[in-house]
């Protein structure tokens, strides 16, 4: 029975043809799931620059409308998945650019909080089978010897948005207001679509720049990832299955973590110090510059070894430890503070690649995307609690120590149940890895 550590040794595609797919392939996965989190994480600029005076909202209302985005996006994401998986990634994502893009753009034209409840929950919906969808699109073209890098990619465009979003969100809002910032930031989504649909190919078969021989090279590589795993003849099945349960709960208890420190960032920083805006923008985009480099040194060494659990539990361990030191801290020292925050931001993101490039190797390929999106689901589940509780905890106590040991706990036992699960298609434990083999 084949495990969840994948094979160094395996055949690899030609060298040329590898380039063409990531010069081909990555460029537009990247932009298009980089607008996908430009478009849900401006909105901690806005409550921290005017948006919860301008329209009333109270700090309790103000973490349930930063939250409620991931209400949408846990109701739509197995749909999505399943029609990403069975009909077309290409349509479903061209639908969903133009969709979020009006969603995100009309943010800044509301007037209530109505209206403001409204904008939110649609937009997670309509952003939900985003991430699935990619990962499918991505199953399509990458072999497992190079899965954990094109995840790593994939996303990055979370960590490298936020990055440049910090900063330009700060100078946006200073310059123009909250309600600009959404406007410019929700429209180039609606542009890319039109790209998005000249440019992507839904498989290998359809694209143009291969050859007869490359296409069927690549089938055969990607059809031989599959042999070994057990058969599983729907949904169901592997939705009851032992790794995927714990999986559920894994990102759930990573998201919670990872979401709060996202969304409320900014304000954390604001208000731990008498900086502005703008400043809050700069630093706020330090923890994302450090997480692009953990993300890429540990996909590659991940793809390397091919022991995926060995690169995910750790620095999860290492997030929720660097969490627990700042509640200890407390305020003694902000830029001790600061410089925890930057760890625990870095090592929260480090492990994306690896983990989603173990749910394809433990479950067969009619049911992986399914899986993915019931996984993605449930870690919406845990950004939503992450985002709502970590901000109402700092409205209420005034501070983000509170916040912090919650973000703490659920990040260790994200780590716990990772290091002490069994993930491998027949609940095996999984062996050690293979040497690592040339790439």
């Amino acid at each position: 029975m084949k495990s969840a550590v994948c094979t160094p040794g395996q055949d690899a595609v030609s060298a040329p043809l590898a380039r063409r797919r990531w010069w081909y392939v990555m460029p537009i996965v990247f932009i298009t799931y980089s607008l996908a989190y430009l478009d849900r994480a401006n909105y901690s600029f806005a409550a921290a620059a005017g948006m919860a005076r301008d329209l009333n909202i109270t700090k309790g209302m103000s973490s349930l409308i930063g939250s409620l985005f991931f209400l949408g996006y846990f109701f739509f994401q197995i749909p999505g998945a399943m029609y990403a998986q069975h009909r077309s990634v290409k349509k479903l994502i061209f639908v969903s650019l133009v969709l979020w893009g009006t969603a995100a753009t009309l943010t800044g034209m509301i007037s209530s909080v109505g209206w403001l409840l409204v904008t939110r929950f649609m937009l997670g919906a309509v952003e939900a089978a985003v991430l699935p969808a990619m990962l499918i699109y991505l199953g399509n073209w990458f072999t497992k010897r190079e899965r954990s890098r094109a995840n790593t990619f994939l996303m990055l465009g979370n960590p490298v948005t936020v990055l440049w979003m910090s900063v330009a969100s700060g100078y946006l809002v200073r310059s123009l207001g909250w309600r600009w910032m959404f406007i410019i930031e929700g429209a180039p989504a609606i542009l890319w679509a039109v790209v998005w649909w000249m440019a992507a190919s839904e498989r290998p078969a359809d694209a143009k720049w291969l050859d007869k021989n490359e296409k069927e090279t690549l089938a055969a590589q990607l059809a031989g990832d599959q042999a070994g795993l057990k058969t599983m003849k729907n949904y169901r099945e592997a939705f009851r299955s032992p790794e995927v349960l714990l999986l559920c709960l894994q990102y759930f208890c990573w998201s919670l973590g990872i979401y709060g420190f996202v969304l409320w960032l900014p304000s954390i920083l604001k208000d731990a110090s008498t900086i502005g805006i703008v400043k809050a923008g700069w630093l706020s985009s330090v923890p994302y510059l450090l997480a692009i480099c953990a993300m890429i040194s540990v996909s590659h060494f991940c793809d390397r070894s091919g022991d995926r659990k060995a690169f995910i539990w750790p620095w999860l361990l290492l997030a929720g430890l660097a969490f627990c030191g700042l509640f200890f801290l407390g305020t003694a020292s902000f830029w001790v503070s600061f410089a925890l925050l930057a760890l625990a931001g870095a090592a929260m993101y480090a492990p994306y690649g690896p983990f989603f490039a173990l749910i394809p190797e433990i479950l067969p390929k009619n049911v992986a995307g399914g899986a993915i999106a019931l996984i993605n689901s449930m870690g919406a589940l845990g950004a939503f609690v992450g985002s709502y509780l970590v901000g109402y905890l700092n409205g209420v106590t005034g501070g983000p120590g509170t916040s912090y040991l919650l973000m703490a706990g659920a990040l260790l036992v994200a780590a716990a149940v990772t290091r002490f699960g069994r993930f491998t298609p027949d609940g095996k434990s999984s062996p050690a890895p293979h040497a690592s083999g040339a790439d």
